[in-house]
């Protein structure tokens, strides 16, 4: 089976592959329009974030059997379309929960201590100690949207630091560790707002000015899941009237981002998509990556 890695991969993930018989290629900086005239050639494709793999591309690809995704999300593709082709479609999301659920609690505690501007402040040589008086995360409310594997792994953390937990998710009848409420109630009692869900046609756009204006004077909002599940004007606004005391933003609509005002807000922590991005996280990736591929190679 001949097997075409797009996107960055752990080598160990590769040489696995190669070891158990299979042909693999690498292209980690392969542009949308080169994957259309190389891609047909394989039997398999793994992306991570970076590459789409889309319905054109599917349909020039008479020899794809497989597309593994090295992470959570599969948005990045047309699943519906592929498996319709008949083309698996797989991904890893246990591998990196542990790593994002991380971010999201790390991004609680700089939001709670204003870490990011008290560290900007040392490095501009102020001394301004008076300035920083924060909050405790235990006692506080946590709300979460999205209770999979990613939403379970910060329940666990949140618990052990003493937040009292709220969790909203459609599809989920219990959980351990958090209370099942509807999103009205989670917005109208939280004190934090972490999102953990996939980025669907239901999901889109979901968070704007109505869901703002139910939320608490102060809250805060940490969205380490997909951009556009928060509607980037409202949160501005939100944040502009003070309603949202502060956000912090792992992913966006545009990656990387062509609008950087939100980004650029005093009020406003961010990085560039890093949730998963941890040595542990990314060696899991890659050891299911290469588990999938060579179990399908071998049915």
């Amino acid at each position: 089976m001949k097997v075409l890695v797009c996107d960055k991969t752990e080598k160990d993930c590769i040489e696995t592959m190669r070891t158990a018989g299979l042909t693999v290629d690498t292209n980690f900086e392969i542009t949308p329009e080169d994957l259309m005239t190389v891609a047909p050639a394989y039997d398999a494709l793994v992306v991570r974030s970076r590459t789409k793999i889309r319905q054109p591309l599917i349909d020039v690809c008479p020899n794809l059997k497989l597309i593994v995704r090295g992470g959570v999300g599969l948005d990045t593709i047309d699943v519906d379309y592929a498996r319709a082709k008949g083309v698996e479609v797989r991904n890893t999301p246990k591998a990196s929960s542990d790593s994002v659920a991380e971010l999201a609690i790390g991004y609680m505690f700089m939001m709670a201590r204003s870490l990011y501007r008290a560290s900007a402040t040392m490095k501009a040589e102020k001394w301004e100690k008076k300035s920083f008086e924060g909050d405790e995360i235990g006692g506080k409310t946590l709300g979460l949207i999205g209770v999979g594997n990613i939403g379970k792994a910060v329940i666990r953390r949140a618990v052990a630091l003493g937040m009292s937990v709220l969790a909203y998710d459609p599809y989920v009848k219990s959980v351990e560790g958090a209370k099942l409420v509807s999103l009205d109630d989670l917005l109208a009692h939280a004190d934090y707002i972490s999102l953990h869900l996939p980025k669907t046609k239901e999901s889109a756009g979901m968070i704007g000015a109505a869901q703002f204006a139910q939320m608490k004077p102060g809250v805060r909002l940490i969205n380490c899941a997909r951009g556009g599940i928060i509607q980037d004007e409202a949160l501005l606004e939100a944040l502009n009237s003070g309603k949202v005391a502060g956000a912090a933003l792992d992913v966006f609509s545009a990656e990387p981002p062509t609008d950087w005002k939100l980004i650029q807000h005093e009020n406003v922590i961010a990085s560039p998509h890093i949730g998963a991005a941890t040595k542990e996280g990314q060696g899991r990736v890659g050891a299911e990556v290469a588990q999938i591929v060579i179990e399908f190679s071998r049915k």
